[in-house]
């Protein structure tokens, strides 16, 4: 075999491997932009199933507001699922903030932890407040908030803490706790 035939097979076995890793990374991306967009739809979904006690909303007809802090695996993807959508009288509305506290006016926040509060640190801060609290296996969250999503298979699932949810004075309906993975009860 002559040494330009040999430098051409080199030349290409490397652009088909390059090709092959491309198109590997670019599976893995859409993969993950296809669980995000799922969590994005899931996030203003649960709002139906979860009863606020009257005084979380200001009047009866005050946005719900579904709240991303720290790390924003979404990206615009969840402002177009919740455009236009509605609970009730209630228009969504998307708020990004960097930092969870109990003044936010959040009814649903998931939380994606950055350097300016961890995941955990960001659950504190809302501990008693009715808001549902969501955290996410996929951003590492070790410490869990009401919903946690988990991925099982090629599924994107979620746990839910019954008692977490008592704790910030909301109630879940038993329509989602039957969704969930496992739900750990109320004491």
């Amino acid at each position: 075999m002559s040494s330009s035939r040999r430098t051409f097979r080199r030349v290409l076995t490397a652009a088909l491997a390059a090709v092959a890793l491309a198109c590997a990374h670019a599976g893995a991306a859409l993969a993950q932009f296809q669980e995000y967009q799922v969590k994005a739809a899931y996030l203003y979904k649960f709002a139906p199933f979860i009863d606020w006690p009257a005084n979380a909303f200001p009047t009866p007809s005050s946005p719900l507001i579904v709240c991303v802090v720290g790390d924003d695996p979404f990206g615009r993807m969840l402002d177009r699922a919740v455009a236009g959508q509605k609970m009730g009288p209630r228009p969504l509305e998307v708020r990004r903030l960097g930092r969870a506290d109990k003044a936010a006016g959040c009814h649903i926040l998931y939380l994606g932890g950055s350097k300016a509060q961890t995941i955990g640190d960001g659950l504190a801060s809302v501990r008693g407040a009715p808001v549902l609290t969501v955290t996410d296996e996929a951003r590492g969250a070790e410490e869990r908030g009401v919903i946690h999503f988990v991925v099982r298979g090629r599924n994107i699932r979620f746990l839910i803490d019954e008692e977490a949810a008592r704790r910030n004075g909301l109630n879940i309906s038993s329509k989602l706790l039957s969704l969930a993975v496992s739900v750990k009860a109320r004491s």
